[in-house]
């Protein structure tokens, strides 16, 4: 079978596109002929060799993917042949709480990840996929969706008519609105792009503000949110936008720190988290639990996940460069059939 490797950390060039024996499902386990992946900013932090040193090459990349069940091991009872799957990000992370030794099991980083024709994954380490999404759809879910219902629902414990601020379009923010909206709440979203706001707006978003014509854009937050300030902060910026959101967000309010795109380090202030009795809380993408909690909200909605382009898998680098880029909106996806 064709897979990609990371052959070293020497960035997008070290993705190399290989044969490997197809794999086998032992007991326990199920073979999937993968149909899609998608990529997330930690798949660019892993082949630039930014992620840590859990991760060993070579490497077959990417936590997303979607698929169908072609083969089962003996024991096999939670899918069967023909079944429509994705795989979860953390395979050992089924419920309850995230631990170390189930931190080791992340797709496409401590062990191999969806970037190959076939994969074997244990039957516990997958979930069906909506009937109305196609693989391509599907293939989103693992890492951005979850990350933000994590956020937002599960720890957010989201009501109607709160009022959530989502920085930038990415594919967590983006998924982020769309489940802001079922759950009737009002959503700010900020980005650079006059374009990319216009296309929020058309999903739902109640305000937008460009944060590059509006630097100081948590004072038209506070503004618009008549001097209060949001419920909850969706925050993928890190270092460059805390400090931001740290005035954006009420009194009592909360913050998912989920990303870093704006850098790490920097000094961070702790006296407006003391004094405004804030909750900050990091979330690291989710359980198969959520995940499946996720879908069933997913079914009843109809949503649809908001895919920017699609590649072709031999194209499997530019889908890299395009996504670094950072001119999508919502997900970059990788179609292997």
């Amino acid at each position: 079978m064709k897979a990609y490797e990371i052959q070293s950390n020497t960035g997008i060039d070290a993705l190399k596109l290989v044969d490997r024996p197809e794999p086998k499902p032992a007991a326990g386990q199920v073979l999937i002929k993968v149909r899609a992946t998608s990529l997330n900013y930690r798949d660019l932090l892993v082949v630039e060799g930014a992620y840590g040193s859990g991760v060993k090459y070579p490497l077959i990349p990417l936590s997303d993917g979607a698929g169908e069940v072609v083969a089962v091991g003996e024991g096999v009872t939670r899918v069967k042949i023909g079944d429509r799957v994705a795989g979860i990000f953390f395979q050992d992370w089924i419920y309850g709480s995230l631990t170390r030794e189930k931190m080791k099991s992340d797709l496409g980083g401590g062990i191999d990840g969806m970037l190959a024709e076939y994969v074997v994954l244990h039957q516990d380490g997958v979930v069906i996929l909506p009937d109305r999404l196609s693989y391509c759809e599907g293939a989103t879910l693992p890492c951005a969706a979850v990350t933000a219902w994590h956020a937002l629902v599960t720890k957010g414990n989201i009501s109607p008519n709160d009022i959530v601020l989502l920085l930038g379009t990415g594919g967590v923010s983006i998924f982020a609105l769309q489940f802001a909206k079922i759950h009737g709440a009002r959503a700010i979203v900020t980005s650079s792009s006059d374009e990319k706001l216009a296309t929020a707006k058309q999903l739902g978003a109640d305000e937008i503000i460009n944060y590059k014509t509006t630097p100081d854009w948590e004072k038209q937050v506070y503004a618009l949110t008549n001097r209060t300030g949001v419920d909850h902060v969706v925050e993928v910026g890190g270092a460059g936008t805390f400090p931001k959101s740290l005035q954006a967000v009420r009194i009592g309010g909360r913050i998912s720190l989920i990303g870093v795109l704006s850098g790490r380090g920097s000094e961070i202030d702790p006296m407006p988290i003391l004094f405004k009795s804030l909750a900050v809380q990091g979330i690291y993408v989710g359980s198969r639990e959520m995940f499946e909690a996720m879908n069933q909200a997913i079914a009843q909605h109809q949503l649809q996940p908001v895919i920017d382009r699609v590649f072709p898998f031999t194209k499997a680098r530019e889908a890299y460069s395009y996504f670094k880029s950072a001119a999508h909106f919502g997900k970059v996806v990788i179609q292997i059939e």
